[in-house]
């Protein structure tokens, strides 16, 4: 049987522009993942913190740009993104975010308009997905879009992020199966979107970054290394919940793993070079 296509799975994979899709996860039509969704267009992910924490998270940004590449931050009780997407509100306008106090995850609502608050600032950083286009564009094979699936696979390494304030714990990064060859093109390929974490941070040994089992990821699904195919490695979104957790922050909302904010941009518009 021939395999499916993601728009022969579902008819909103073959929507094609981000504010009908940003609507249809506000009327909680979709509340899974956006993987393979408005391609061409860049996917972010979110972070939302009280002002009086957000000049830290500022920094921890600008000082760990490889999970966490700054696409917009948000006036203070502003839910709008008007660089990325005008007229979006972040408070609906993902399928699915989590809520975090004092270092625990507390809620995974789709909505988060119960939870807002007039200091609140919104961050919004650069995806893998963004890339995910463009390697495919240039013959690399993406495995968590193949075969009618869209899927990702991310770990909790090793590498400490350089710490900002109360912001500190370790990188998380998204992992994808190729050859070597296939390799050395993703370098090229995805070293143009350094807001969408740019090149890998490692390629090879997964223990060499303090993961022991690459089997096991602790987001997304597993994928099979073939015979002949080594693991990349790329800095993370997810990255910021986990620092959640190990620094302990009073207040964050994030988006759920997978579940991004589809922005207005064209991919293009963050590539360099």
């Amino acid at each position: 049987m021939a395999q499916q296509t993601l728009a022969q799975v579902h008819p909103l994979y073959q929507e094609t522009d981000p504010r009908r899709l940003r609507a249809a996860f506000r009327r909680q039509e979709w509340v899974a993942g956006t993987s393979g969704m408005a391609p061409g267009y860049t996917q972010g992910n979110l972070v939302i913190l009280p002002k009086a924490d957000a000049f830290d998270f500022l920094l921890f940004c600008l000082r760990n740009p490889k999970p966490c590449p700054l696409l917009e931050v948000t006036d203070p009780g502003d839910p709008e993104p008007k660089l990325v997407a005008p007229g979006a509100d972040l408070r609906t306008d993902l399928p699915r975010y989590r809520v975090f106090r004092k270092g625990e995850m507390v809620d995974e609502p789709t909505d988060i308009t119960s939870y807002w608050r007039n200091d609140l600032v919104a961050f919004l950083l650069g995806c893998s997905f963004t890339f995910e286009r463009a390697m495919q564009e240039a013959g690399i094979p993406v495995r968590g879009l193949e075969g009618g699936k869209a899927s990702y696979t991310a770990f909790v390494t090793g590498i400490q992020c350089r710490p900002a304030g109360k912001f500190r714990g370790p990188m998380v990064c998204t992992m994808r199966p190729m050859t070597p060859s296939q390799a050395v093109k993703a370098v090229q390929v995805t070293s143009r979107f350094p807001r969408a974490h740019g090149a890998p941070v490692h390629i090879g040994d997964p223990k060499a970054i303090g993961i022991k089992d690459v089997s096991k990821p602790e987001f997304g699904t597993p994928a099979e290394l073939l015979p002949g195919e080594v693991p990349v490695f790329w800095g993370c979104g997810i990255t910021p919940q986990v620092v959640a957790l190990e620094s302990k922050v009073e207040f964050m909302i994030t988006h759920y793993p997978g579940h991004m904010f589809i922005t207005d941009m064209r991919d293009q518009e963050l590539a360099v070079g």
